[in-house]
């Protein structure tokens, strides 16, 4: 739309009445799909929704959440709550993280960019360091993506590559980790074939190592920190397979969980720590779960945890991370120009938003919903409040999570009067749902349905 004819003015509503607050009600993780002992919101009590359902079905719509309703390359990829919360924040389609990094690939303008050829100077005298999730689930990476950039990488004059892996078991199955590394090691053997010093450094579980978000416990991301820069972990190997077979050989070991481990050589030293002169890419396409571990590489000045040291690194992300930030400086991928978002909209008129969630979804109402953005629009006019999450446990320990006091938040923004759109996330479905809990994902749906009421 050229600027000539575009207005930020709305029409008024054909149907809702001025002055009439509006609730936007995210319950994350929820959805409806055929009942059977394994679907918890079918087994739950959930009277509330039921009651919305069956007492205006006329109003009741599914909407899609995958593929390509929100952005994502094909029907066969899995949806996830930021690629949702931009797409509902916007009113529109944006082509996503995943979608924008095949298309750079694919065409070899990944290759061209300032960021690659930035980390490119490392080549010569130092290590590329990649830092991510090894999973194909098209959430936060693909290992197809990393094969290609390890492929490009080694036809422009890669000498050293040094890979720091989190297993996944959140987007894909429990124990899948085994057979990634396994393809990993594979192309890894056949690039020092063509002369590329080429191994796996150090590894962990995401949601034990490296991928924490919203600052929420920066333990996570020291323990990440440890073993890719200073080459310490609790445990030592010779393989990342061996590594990953034994840690899972471990009673209630999950590949999401798996701690620390280093990579070391015969005289027992790591084989891959990250100093002076060498190359970082995190290759997560998805920035949530990457931005913490982005500020220990790139902030000089840094207090969340002791870094020990802080190498003169040349980083980049796989996209910008946030855009708000500047984080990181470079980037391999160009991140989706999301502009013009309903919550831009909204305050250019005047109406006044509200947006609550606990710490793990507090993103996804804000800088998700307003387009990657960080901070307000205008401040005078929204308010944002963020719960504090459980932090240290698993969210299955505690499965109502912070529900009621996010209900509670949004009861009083609705009777102060004082706000127009009232947008809250409640997250227990997704994120109780995703331990594989199946009591404590029930506990989970019933504690936001009771929330909604």
């Amino acid at each position: 739309m050229g600027s000539s004819d575009f207005s930020w003015k709305l029409p008024d509503h054909p149907k809702l009445p001025k002055g009439k607050t509006i609730a936007v009600v995210v319950l994350d993780g929820w959805g409806e799909a055929n009942p059977n002992e394994y679907n918890c919101i079918h087994i739950a009590e959930t009277p509330t929704m039921d009651s919305l359902k069956k007492g205006a079905p006329e109003h009741w719509r599914l909407v899609r959440a995958h593929g390509k309703a929100v952005g994502l390359p094909t029907e066969d990829d899995m949806g996830n709550s930021e690629v949702g919360h931009n797409a509902l924040g916007a009113g529109r389609i944006f082509a996503q993280g995943a979608k924008l990094v095949d298309l750079a690939l694919e065409s070899g303008k990944i290759f061209e960019g300032e960021g690659f050829n930035y980390i490119k100077e490392s080549f010569v005298t130092g290590t590329l360091h990649l830092i991510g999730l090894l999973s194909d689930g098209g959430v936060h990476s693909r290992l197809d993506q990393v094969q290609l950039l390890l492929k490009g990488a080694s036809e422009r004059g890669l000498k050293r590559v040094r890979l720091h892996i989190l297993t996944d078991g959140r987007d894909v199955l429990d124990g899948s980790s085994v057979a990634f590394v396994e393809t990993l090691e594979n192309d890894l053997a056949k690039l020092r074939e063509k002369g590329v010093d080429a191994q796996i450094a150090s590894g962990g579980g995401r949601m034990y190592v490296t991928m924490d978000r919203y600052e929420n416990d920066w333990s996570v991301v020291k323990r990440g920190w440890d073993a890719q820069v200073l080459g310490e972990a609790p445990y030592k190997f010779k393989s990342a397979l061996e590594a990953v077979k034994t840690l899972r050989a471990e009673p209630k070991a999950n590949d999401q969980y798996l701690p620390p481990f280093v990579i070391v050589d015969e005289s027992g030293k790591s084989v891959g720590p990250i100093v002076d002169g060498d190359a970082v890419v995190t290759f997560n396409f998805r920035a949530d779960r990457m931005t913490m571990l982005a500020k220990a590489l790139e902030y000089e000045n840094f207090d969340k945890f002791d870094r020990v040291r802080f190498p003169k690194i040349r980083y980049a992300g796989m996209l910008e991370y946030d855009g708000e930030l500047k984080l990181p400086r470079k980037y391999l991928v160009s991140p989706p120009e999301i502009e013009r978002t309903s919550g831009e909209y909204l305050v250019k008129n005047g109406i006044r938003p509200f947006a609550c969630s606990e710490t793990v979804k507090f993103g996804h109402v804000t800088f998700f919903w307003n387009g990657n953005r960080s901070g307000y629009f205008d401040e005078k006019l929204e308010e944002y409040v963020e719960i504090p999450s459980d932090s240290g446990i698993t969210f299955n320990e505690k499965p109502i999570m912070k529900a009621v006091e996010i209900a509670e938040k949004a009861r009083e923004a609705i009777l102060s009067g004082k706000f127009d759109q009232i947008r809250v996330n409640l997250p227990n479905g997704d994120m109780v749902g995703h331990t594989g809990d199946i009591e404590a994902t029930i506990v989970a749906c019933k504690a936001a349905d009771k929330a909604v009421k």
